[in-house]
């Protein structure tokens, strides 16, 4: 395995070997290490000293399920943090294939406003990986839908990772997208901004082409078979995972009703808890309405190769043709309930347009219903929802704005509603009903971030144990277990969709840590998942703290802690100092 650098100054490249201190270090492990130790605290997100680094997991690349997840870290032009996001794709897995342990993007072309697509391809002869830079000019400017195919026919079976519009423009709500099992640009690196950072870079387009490159083999196989047997097994048995399950069967959208009845989906800017169009938008409407408009019923599919959770689903037209693809329950809640909106067409529709331009449809969503409280746009107005998303699309003066992100749009437009922390959007779980995960927002290393420490599983639906989401006691441990054990898995490679079923299956935990043990060597325990993510986690509060975050930056809004939510009335009282336990604990 190497580390391939790619300065975009001159557009050279190097293989490196990859040093003793980094070879059990893979996906977030890998990005977060990288970020620690070669980018400036106080660099500026967009400037010439950050990095943007791609890490496909300890795992990727093999027939492990569930395990074809990458990396991206870089230090955040939206929060200003350290940032890892997580995609799942084949070229994640490709990337693994052609020995690639870590892709770091370095430097900045000389000519402002170009852009260039590196392919990357294997040398047989070498038996190492090798890079060839072109132009890409002609790209730029236009929908990923429609650049797609045309980068697809120009270089043949490759597979892409890439920014759209919003990343060529800077924007703090920019993704970077990559190419789905059917070429389309619909697998995203969403949250943070690396889709700006990457633009920044020059680079519009990594192309890889797998021709003649090894398959990555573990060093025991007879172990690694015990592993992947063991957490296939817990994948298949689990109620949220199994096929034809709930994951399977009514995608993540299936949280609209439970989250709903909760009390904790978040509705109109935060407004209140609980969403009167719910129904008409959740998972099992999907299911519903997918099954009369196509004549058949339609189970989820797959995001990467070897995924056997499959619960990417895919929202049609009344004629039968493709909306979007996918409507994921945070897509589904950001540019539905959170701005009013109850029509499935206009949140597909608004999901194509993120695909189409490079946003984050998390912080596209809430950047929306922002905007209709400070006036732009009425709530429920889906028609005007999709106009100011064109309008990013465009960069426009007001695009422009909205692309910059919730936190900024609140300022500009004086909305004290501002759901933010470190600058990011929360997703959908509101924190005055659901006490963990709102610990989990304020204190991550990242933002605002649902991914980094999940304690929906516990909190609303009893996976891992059970815990009253109203009760803020003992929550501050719940939060830091979780965010280790976090760290762990998004270093692995494994969906963290995964968490399901190990959590409640004690075999398939068991499954995860003979799968790494059998690719490195290690003899790892269980008990060893959530010290080796605290490192992690170290490394990454070390770098905020070194760009000048402190424990005050981990709160939620003031707003939260004195306007009670319907429709439990709680604020959030989850006292600071067990906001600080988190990491003082670590």
């Amino acid at each position: 395995m190497w580390i391939l650098r790619l300065n975009m100054t001159d557009r050279s490249y190097r293989l490196e070997e990859v040093p003793p201190a980094y070879r059990l270090l893979g996906g977030r492990g890998l990005t977060s290490t990288i970020v620690h130790d070669e980018v400036p605290p106080l660099a500026h997100p967009l400037g010439p000293n950050n990095k943007l680094i791609f890490a496909p997991g300890l795992l990727t690349g093999t027939i492990a399920p569930t395990s074809a997840r990458l990396s991206v870290g870089a230090k955040s032009p939206l929060t200003g943090t350290i940032k890892e996001s997580n995609v799942g794709s084949v070229w994640a897995a490709d990337l693994a294939r052609l020995g690639i342990q870590a892709l770091v993007v370095e430097g900045q072309p000389k000519e402002k406003g170009k852009f260039w697509t590196a392919l990357i391809s294997w040398n047989e002869s070498a038996k190492q990986p090798k890079v060839s830079f072109s132009p890409a000019d002609e790209y730029v400017g236009k929908s990923l839908y429609d650049v797609f195919p045309q980068v697809h026919e120009a270089l043949g079976k490759v597979h892409l990772a890439s920014v759209g519009v919003a990343g060529e423009l800077g924007y703090g709500n920019s993704g970077v997208a990559f190419d789905d099992l059917h070429d389309k640009p619909t697998r995203y690196a969403g949250r943070g901004g690396m889709g700006a950072v990457m633009g920044s870079k020059g680079l519009k387009f990594i192309a890889l082409d797998t021709a003649g490159a090894p398959r990555r083999e573990p060093a025991n196989k007879e172990l690694f078979d015990q592993g992947r047997k063991k957490l296939a097994d817990a994948l298949g048995e689990h109620a949220i995972t199994k096929p034809k399950g709930g994951l399977n069967t009514y995608g993540t959208a299936v949280l609209i009703n439970i989250m709903n009845e909760a009390g904790g989906l978040p509705t109109r800017n935060f407004s209140s808890g609980r969403f009167e169009g719910a129904a008409k938008i959740a998972g099992e409407a999907i299911f519903e309405g997918n099954k009369i408009r196509t004549k058949k019923e339609l189970y989820n599919h797959a995001c990467s190769p070897g995924c056997i959770i499959q619960c990417s689903n895919t929202w049609y037209a009344e004629d039968g043709s493709e909306i979007a693809s996918c409507v994921e329950y945070e897509s589904d809640w950001a540019l539905g309930a959170n701005c009013g909106i109850d029509s499935l067409d206009d949140i597909a529709e608004l999901v194509r347009l993120c695909n189409a331009y490079g946003l984050d449809t998390i912080e596209t969503g809430t950047t929306l219903a922002v905007a209709m409280e400070g006036g732009v746009a009425a709530f429920g107005d889906g028609k005007r929802a999709i106009e100011l998303v064109h309008e990013m699309g465009k960069g426009t003066p007001l695009g422009r704005l909205l692309g910059g992100g919730t936190a900024l749009a609140a300022k500009a437009l004086g909305v004290v509603r501002a759901p933010v922390v470190k600058g990011q959007s929360m997703p959908a779980y509101e924190p005055r009903a659901v006490k963990g995960i709102g610990i989990t927002y304020a204190t991550t290393t990242m933002g605002a971030d649902h991914t980094a420490g999940y304690t929906i599983a516990p909190e609303i639906l009893s996976v891992g144990g059970s815990a009253d989401p109203l009760d803020p006691s003992g929550k501050a441990d719940l939060s830091r277990a979780f965010q280790a054990t976090t760290a762990f898995i998004d270093s692995t490679g494994h969906c963290l969709f995964i968490a399901f079923a190990i959590l409640d299956i004690a075999s398939g935990f068991q499954g995860v840590m003979d799968e790494v043990n059998a690719m490195l060597g290690t003899s790892y325990t269980v008990d060893d998942a959530a010290k080796l993510g605290a490192e992690i986690l170290r490394k990454e509060r070390a770098f905020n703290e070194a760009a000048g975050f402190g424990p005050a930056h981990d709160r939620v809004p003031e707003f939260m802690k004195y306007e009670p939510l319907p429709p439990h009335n709680q604020v959030f009282d989850v006292p600071d100092e067990a906001l600080d336990a988190v990491y003082g604990k670590l």
